[in-house]
This record gives structure tokens, sequence and C-alpha cells, in this order.
């Protein structure tokens, strides 16, 4: 993320220093701008200098990872926030490769979630060893949250749902609640089904969801291939998996890492170059392409309306926060890797005891998506509402002594995936010439997610390629 300069470049610098370097047949370029150290900014950069184009990451904070980071606290290695993936997510999945973490996440061998009421009620969700769509139907007829009349209403709403097709302009138009009220599904089936998934994914109340973006989740995560829905967890703090992989990934590529810089601007390219330039605290400096990879608010105040005529309906994008509850017992109060819950303030927990390091008791995060009620709430109040909470869903935290807790808030961690903001999303390219935008807010064809980040800056690096080969051929 673009965030506050403490001074122009001066963070780490990895890799040779920022300059004109020889690609392709021996044609001397400047680097390629990145601008935005998230996932988005991460995988053009590394794209690009795989394809053996010099590149140059400028990242306003002192370090790499954007929404996804760690902290230290009293020993304890957390995570701002709890970040999961699917098997379906290939191109996440793909970054783990090339940032050598295949081996420090969790993928689930088969689909299966728990899931925990406050009254003592429990549920599980488990896919059978049978072709999608029809592995989901045994963990649906068995189901104990819903009544055999809500089981067989939810199996006809998933056929429903594998019958849209996500592309179709009317669906960024219309809301997921309404569509499930109009196709049989009660309230009871939304809130112990669909709502666990809608909103984890989306981030977003149901009703306000739009229902394009959910039936793509749906679609090709729960009613596609048999294993789409598998749930990758990390083992090892986000900081190590993602921005500090990133920092060694490049620099062993070539590439130049730039922390604590603040990019100001992007500029018109400067006679005799083929790309744009950016402000990077106070000087001009020139690029041979530049890919903007912020979040959209930022990007709107990087980007010149001449590139992009409709930054200005950008902020129509919103935002939507997630909190995280963080609770630290005194011994281990659940066998479980992780949970979800219906029927409570707390949406998902998750065991970080051995990721955050914790030798002895167990860490446990709370997840709580669309968590615009929260965001502001003090953390004693949330303290009194989450603990009691985890009690009645985990008996053994009852005897436990709460060694720790604290609150992690992001207020900008996804647009508002509302009806009609599937619109507003941009393309990669934009009218200038060796300009492109990355980002899961841009048009990914997915979710703001991990996968859509990374999508689109797979998406952004080929079309700087293409112009920094087209330019080379002249």
């Amino acid at each position: 993320m673009n965030g506050q300069l403490n001074g122009p470049a001066n963070g780490t610098e990895n890799g040779p220093a920022n300059g004109t370097r020889s690609a392709g047949e021996g044609a001397a370029v400047p680097p390629v701008a990145v601008v935005g150290g998230g996932l988005a900014g991460i995988t053009a950069a590394l794209a690009l200098a795989e394809a053996g184009w010099p590149v140059t990451l400028y990242e306003a904070r002192p370090r790499l990872g954007g929404a996804t980071h760690s902290f230290t606290r009293g020993g304890l290695t957390a995570d701002n926030g709890q970040h999961v993936f699917l098997r379906c997510c290939t191109a996440y999945r793909g970054l783990l490769d090339r940032l050598g973490g295949t081996g420090r996440v969790r993928l689930q061998e088969r689909f299966d979630v728990r899931v925990l009421t406050p009254h003592g009620g429990r549920g599980r969700l488990r896919r059978a060893a049978l072709p999608g769509p029809l592995h989901l139907l045994p963990a649906l007829a068995g189901y104990r949250l819903l009544s055999p009349a809500d089981r067989l209403r939810a199996a006809r709403g998933a056929l429903a749902l594998r019958g849209l097709d996500p592309a179709e302009p009317a669906l960024d138009r219309a809301a997921l609640g309404g569509w499930l009220a109009e196709n049989g599904q009660r309230e009871t089936v939304r809130r112990a089904l669909w709502d666990l998934f809608a909103v984890a994914a989306l981030n977003i109340p149901a009703d306000e969801a739009a229902l394009g973006p959910a039936a793509m989740v749906f679609r090709t995560a729960l009613l596609g291939r048999a294993d789409a829905a598998d749930i990758g967890v990390p083992s090892v703090p986000l900081g190590d998996l993602h921005g500090g992989a990133a920092l060694s990934a490049i620099a062993g590529l070539g590439g130049e890492v730039r922390l604590a810089a603040k990019v100001e601007r992007v500029l018109p390219c400067l006679p005799g170059l083929s790309g744009p330039s950016i402000l990077v605290g106070g000087a001009r400096v020139s690029a041979s392409a530049v890919v903007v990879a912020t979040p959209h608010g930022q990007a709107a105040r990087l980007v010149p309306p001449e590139a992009a005529p409709d930054r200005d309906a950008w902020a129509g994008l919103g935002a939507s926060p997630i909190v995280n509850v963080h609770v630290v017992y005194d011994r281990p109060v659940t066998r479980l890797p992780f949970a979800a819950v219906v029927g409570s303030p707390v949406q998902w927990i998750f065991d970080r005891t051995a990721s955050g390091g914790l030798t002895r008791g167990q860490y446990l995060t709370v997840s709580v998506s669309a968590a615009r009620h929260w965001i502001d709430v003090p953390t004693a109040v949330m303290r009194g509402v989450f603990l009691p909470e985890l009690e009645r869903l985990l008996p053994a935290a009852r005897a436990a002594r709460v060694v720790d807790l604290f609150i992690t808030r992001e207020r900008r961690a996804t647009f508002r995936q509302v009806p009609g903001s599937g619109g507003l999303r941009p393309g990669a390219a934009t009218r200038w010439p060796g300009l492109f935008l990355a980002g899961a807010w841009t048009d990914t064809g997915w979710p703001d997610t991990m996968e859509g980040a990374v999508r689109s800056g797979l998406q952004a690096a080929r079309l700087a390629r293409r112009h920094l080969e087209r330019e080379l051929a002249r």
C-alpha cells in the first residue's frame, strides 16, 4: 500500500541501484515502476523480473505485504487479520510457489468445516468423494443445523445458483439476499449456511451483497470441482509468508525494492521515453512502464484524469471493514484448527498458537467480516461481548484464564461489493500507453480477495510486457 512517506526512497534497498538496464535484445530501458507492495504489486514485480525486465517496487510503508502483515506483542507474533485461501485459488497458490511458501501453509485434503452454535448445537460440512457438484449433497443431507425440509431447500438453492452466469451484467445489479428469498431460502437456511461463506468471502451482509460476485464464489468454490473449496491456512506469520519472502525473491531476480518511499503522482512520459514517469519524494523518476497497485482511493489520487477519466467514480466502491479479536488463554480450550459459528457475533475461530510462536496455552483469533457495527467499539466493550461468547461456544474456555486480549481493525479491508460495484471496477489498461492498474478492486472476475489481487498483478504484468516488447521492436 502507498501510505505515509518517511523520506524520499529512504528505506531498505534490495538489488542493484535504480537506473537504466539492458533487457530484451540488448536495448537499454529504465526499470518498470511498480507502485504499492501488497500482493498485487509483489506479483507484478515478480512476474516482470522473472521475464527479464528491470523493475523497482515502491512501497510507502517500511514493509511489504499490504493488507497481509504481522506484528509482535509480548513475545507473540500476530497477523493483522486472519487470511485463508481455497484450493481453487490457483493464482495465489502459484505466488506461494514462487515465494517458497507452499510448505508453509496447511491445505485440507478434503473440505471439512465444523459449525458451532452458542446453544451447544453442532454441525459439520464435509465433502464426499464424489465429482462436483454431487460432492456436497451428502454434506447438506447430514447438516444437523438445518431441518430436513431446509436441507432440501438448500440443495435446490445450490442447483439454482449453479445455473447463474456471474458475468451476466444483470447479476451485478441484483442483491444476493433478494435472490435467496426468491428462491425459497428461508432465514434459517441463510443464517446457518449461505451467510457462513458469503459474508466471509465478500465481507458484506448477504442482503447488501451483489449477486454476481456471490454467484462466482459459490459456483467456483462450492459447486464446481470437488476439491475447489478445500481450505488453506498459513502455518507461519503472514509477514514471513508474503512480505519477507517477497523481498528476498525480488532481490534474487535482480529487482529493487524501495521501502518507506511514497510515490506522489504519475506523470506523462518524458521526451525520448516510452513510458510515464513518477514523482517520488519530489523527484521525477523515469520508467519504461508504471503499474499502480494501490487501493482504489490512493490510485485515484495517483493516476491523472487524462489516463483514467473514470477515476472519480472509483470512490463509489467504498470500503468494508474487518475486525479480529485475538485471545490468548493459559491453556488449550479447543482442538479444532478452525470453526465457523452460527447465531453469534463470533463468525469464525482460528487456532493460531503454532504460527504465533506460543509455547504454553492457546492463541485464538476470532474473525468478524462485514464489521461496520464493531469497527469503532472500544476494546473493553468488545471484551465483554466476545469472551462470554467464546465460553458459550468452547466450554473449556470457562475454566481458562485470559492472558491477553487485543483487537485489530482493518477499516478498508475490501471495497463494498454491493449491487452496481462491478461496473465501477476498471480494467488493468489505462488511456496512457505504459500505465496499468492492479489491485483486488480492479476488474479481475473475482471478489476482493488475495486471489483477485494476485490475478490483477499478473494481468498488469502481462500488459506491461507487451507494451515493452512493442516499444523495443520499434
